[in-house]
């Protein structure tokens, strides 16, 4: 049942931090967010050093941490990801190998898709969520709201302009889990910390009024 808890894990979480550093910043970084009580993490592919910051953040976080790997594009990557311990792959698009790879292998797949048919053809394939890419960042939260509306039951994950001030706006809109990369990647491991507690705390109001 890994799929299954890692996937209610980053639910449970409702954000993420996006993460583009070298090793040393990424351990910083997750440092700040567990601390401030946001519990899952992806690490970008498109930093060199990412899969041995996956390796590293692993074995000095155990279950404190979720950590996942992101900008992930095809097979190859995905294959490294996973033996490096990626427990989920994020990207900002959608590949069928990558799907295959993340279901045969029993960890979540969040892809990038663009329109509402490659969403739902993506989780027709396995996908665990659905990241809008780029278009959320860009139009905002109504996006979010006018597909929600007809299909209600699609996982959504929003990875941009989500601050510490709109996010209830995400929330409300429909989106079940916060992708977040400036607000936890800025300042020292107490900066982090206060701004990953703030997007805790909003989170967990959010939900105990739904």
């Amino acid at each position: 049942m890994k799929k299954l808890d890692y996937m209610n894990r980053i639910y449970d979480s409702g954000a993420l931090a996006v993460v583009r550093a070298d090793t040393k910043r990424v351990l910083e970084i997750a440092e700040g967010i567990v601390k401030g009580g946001v519990d899952v993490m992806e690490v970008s592919y498109t930093i060199d050093s990412a899969a041995d910051s996956i390796i590293i953040l692993r074995k000095k976080f155990g279950d404190k941490l979720l950590v996942g790997a992101g900008t992930v594009l095809d097979g190859e990557t995905a294959k490294d990801a996973i033996k490096s311990g990626a427990q989920f792959i994020y990207s900002p698009m959608f590949d069928k190998e990558v799907a295959r790879l993340c279901n045969q292998y029993q960890i979540p797949y969040a892809p990038g898709c663009t329109s509402v048919t490659e969403a739902v053809n993506a989780l027709r394939e396995g996908a665990t969520f659905i990241k809008i890419f780029p278009y959320g960042g860009i139009v905002g939260p109504d996006l979010i709201k006018t597909i929600k509306t007809p299909i209600p039951y699609l996982p959504l994950i929003e990875s941009g302009g989500v601050n510490t001030e709109n996010i209830i706006d995400w929330l409300k809109a429909g989106t079940d889990i916060v992708g977040i990369g400036g607000a936890l990647s800025k300042g020292n491991i107490d900066d982090i910390a206060d701004n990953a507690k703030q997007f805790r705390n909003k989170i967990d109001e959010y939900r105990k009024q739904k």
